[in-house]
């Protein structure tokens, strides 16, 4: 049996240098984040500003035009000034969710430590810039309008630990649906390759996995596209509460 869990093993490649006793690497982990920042530069650098435009630019000026209407849509006009920080962060998880498919590489959203790192960029984003548009105004956020003064204080500890489980909620979303579909996926393609040991027999029963392996693929494809726009959309949905808290 292929262990499938194998494929998240995260391996050094070389040491960097050490600080105090711990060592520094470079491992697969990080060069394929270079590798996703280097395939979103060669879309959106190398893809040209001509009038008509070709099949890279059109896919370029497709993501730009997609995330745009998504933060215009959910944070109003004002939010566009955070247009930058959601853009990078849907095309960076898209892209590398979209590599991660493609048999022995490297999915780097399927470890927490990544997509918790995104979500707390995105909450102390949130949190610095609400404090410093609206000061104390930005407690608003926790204290509903229309509420009765009796149970006021049973909400306001409700929203307190709402807006505090964010990272948590916005990081374990996207790590554990990459995580199980990549598991999933590994177990029936390893079924294949273990019926197709037995011979001709074994290669008329290794037909139904190797159907579920390829729309189990297709349906990854789909997965690692709404993931990264689940992760943005709420993205621009908590910044529009730094940019207008009062509920």
């Amino acid at each position: 049996m292929i262990d499938p869990i194998h494929q998240f093993n995260i391996d050094k490649i070389f040491t960097i240098g050490h600080i105090g006793n711990q060592e520094i690497a470079f491992t697969n982990s990080s060069a394929y984040m270079f590798g996703t920042v280097a395939l979103i530069s060669l879309l959106m650098i190398g893809a040209g500003r001509k009038l008509v435009p070709g099949r890279f630019q059109s896919m370029a000026e497709i993501s730009y035009e997609f995330v745009a209407n998504t933060l215009r849509s959910n944070a109003g006009a004002e939010g566009m000034k955070f247009f930058p920080l959601v853009f990078s962060l849907f095309m960076f998880i898209c892209v590398s969710n979209i590599v991660g498919i493609i048999p022995y590489t490297f999915t780097i959203s399927s470890h927490i430590i990544v997509t918790a790192a995104l979500a707390l960029l995105v909450f102390f984003t949130v949190l610095i810039y609400g404090f410093y548009k609206n000061g104390l105004k930005f407690f608003k956020l926790f204290v509903p309008s229309g509420v009765p003064i009796v149970i006021l204080p049973l909400v306001v500890a409700i929203e307190i630990i709402s807006f505090l489980s964010r990272p948590v909620s916005h990081s374990v979303r996207l790590f554990a649906n990459m995580l199980a579909g990549h598991i999933t996926l590994k177990v029936f393609a390893s079924f294949v390759t273990m019926l197709g040991a037995f011979g001709i027999a074994g290669w008329f029963g290794a037909v139904l996995p190797l159907a579920l392996t390829v729309a189990l693929t297709a349906l990854e494809l789909l997965v690692a596209f709404l993931q990264a726009y689940v992760f943005a959309i709420l993205t621009c949905i908590y910044l529009n509460d730094a940019l207008h808290p009062g509920h």
